[in-house]
Order: C-alpha cells, then sequence, then structure tokens
C-alpha cells in the first residue's frame, strides 16, 4: 500500500512541475536574405532573395562547375561564374 501512494504522490508531483516553454526565435527580418533551395534532376537551385525580390539564382549541377543566374530588368536572366551579392562572409570559428 505504501509503494502505491508512493507512486501516486510521485507522479502527481512530476505532473505539477512547470512545463519548460519553448524559447521564442527573433523576429524576421526582411532585410535578410532568404535562401530557396529546389532539387532538380540534373542541377540544385539556390534562390536568393531579398526584401521578397529574387536578386541571384546559384545553380550546381550534378555534372560541371556552379554558375549564378541573376536577373535583369527586361525578364531575362544573365550567366555569371561569381556571385554578385555583396553578403557578409564572416569566418566564426577555425580550428
Amino acid at each position: 500500500m505504501k509503494k502505491i501512494l508512493l507512486l501516486a504522490a510521485l507522479l502527481s508531483a512530476f505532473s505539477l512541475a512547470p512545463i519548460a516553454s519553448a524559447e521564442v526565435l527573433p523576429e524576421f527580418d526582411d532585410n535578410e536574405p532568404v535562401v530557396t533551395i529546389r532539387q532538380g534532376e540534373k542541377a540544385t537551385y539556390y534562390e536568393y532573395r531579398i526584401n521578397g525580390q529574387l536578386k541571384e539564382i546559384k545553380v550546381e549541377p550534378v555534372v560541371g562547375k556552379s554558375y549564378y543566374l541573376v536577373p535583369t530588368p527586361e525578364g531575362e536572366f544573365n550567366r555569371f561564374d561569381n556571385s554578385t551579392l555583396m553578403l557578409p562572409k564572416w569566418i566564426l570559428f577555425s580550428w
């Protein structure tokens, strides 16, 4: 009988314990680039958007060298070998 009472006391103690709350994430900043990754059969596409506007698409083909497509005001794309985006690329840790 004592074991049942002890078990009931333990269960009620755990049920009264405060539940851990999840950490609140910071609000989304519109100035931060948003990267959408799409997997295709022949390549992987990385779409870079800032303020909802498409700035650049990185194309990583299965075979071959990566390249970047940058939209023009006319609605076409120019192809570049290097990124045209000026994003900070800091090294936080290095071994």
